[in-house]
């Protein structure tokens, strides 16, 4: 495997793969490699001839008082669980070469991005993701571009990016992959200690107990968020969100007659962390 830092290199090397005909898959990501990362390089290694792995804490989607300067680093661990999982290039630039001396763009998605995680983190954060995934895009020019489905608001906004710019690329959204407890794998997990790291998993079985009720037949989103949030109160849990939202533009659902997306976000011990599920609708 290759690492690149630079965006002329990057571009250089794209140059060579796409003049042997070959496809490229790109994981975006920010680094601190769990299973849930591993897993969309693994479906790209499936779909892509070269895979790319961009490793990247991008600070224009932090905020003032979130963790950019405790987000986990660790470049040699995660270069070498790349390499295994079958990535063939490491796109892991400096802040300075993404954001040179005078940046001055920023690529704002309207509507998506005003609710669940964009009304609590603040618009800078989905404004940060949709410049610096553009500017990925851009670099590395991928046939496939994979994202994990924990992080559902992001897909859309990824999706409603590359609709909206006309980006010849197909954005691919992997499932969730969980702690055998349920928990969805996270790099902010390794903030919990052993209460919270228990206290955490009333997330997963928070939506479990609403999905379960979906799939008897229970429609009223009322009945389904009363029941999620019950098993949170249990745990100790009071929300940062918990909604039903439409899952493909993030309308408010008040009865899953299509399918649904169950958001929720909670901060549990030292970590802010999130999980969702979608409901299918009554067709």
């Amino acid at each position: 495997m290759r690492i690149v830092r630079t965006v002329s290199d990057m571009r250089a090397a794209v140059r060579a793969v796409r003049a042997e005909g070959a496809s490229i898959g790109l994981v975006p990501t920010m680094g601190a490699f769990h299973e849930g990362h591993l897993s969309l390089m693994r479906r790209a290694r499936e779909a892509s001839d070269v895979v790319v792995v961009s490793l990247f804490v991008n600070p224009t989607q932090f905020g003032a008082n979130e963790d950019l300067g405790s987000y986990p680093r660790d470049e040699a661990r995660d270069a070498a669980l790349a390499e295994e999982a079958g990535a063939d290039i490491l796109f892991a630039p400096p802040v300075s070469e993404m954001y040179p001396a005078g940046f001055a763009t920023t690529i704002h998605v309207s509507g998506i991005t005003d609710v669940l995680c964009g009304a609590h983190r603040g618009p800078h954060h989905f404004d940060g993701v949709a410049t610096v995934v553009a500017k990925l895009l851009s670099i590395v020019t991928p046939d496939v571009a994979f994202f994990g489905q924990k992080d559902a608001q992001q897909v859309l906004v990824v999706r409603r990016l590359v609709r909206d710019l006309d980006l010849p690329v197909r954005i691919e959204a992997c499932p969730i992959v969980r702690e055998p407890d349920g928990l969805a794998m996270s790099s902010r997990n390794v903030y919990l200690d052993a209460p919270a790291r228990a206290q955490a998993t009333a997330l997963n079985r928070a939506l479990t107990a609403a999905e379960d009720l979906a799939a008897r037949g229970e429609r009223d989103g009322a009945v389904l968020l009363a029941a999620a949030r019950s098993v949170l109160a249990d745990a100790g849990i009071e929300p940062e969100y918990l909604e039903l939202r439409d899952a493909e533009h993030l309308r408010p659902l008040v009865r899953v007659d299509r399918d649904a997306l169950l958001a929720v976000a909670a901060r549990v011990g030292a970590a802010r962390l999130i999980d969702n599920r979608i409901l299918k609708g009554e067709s």
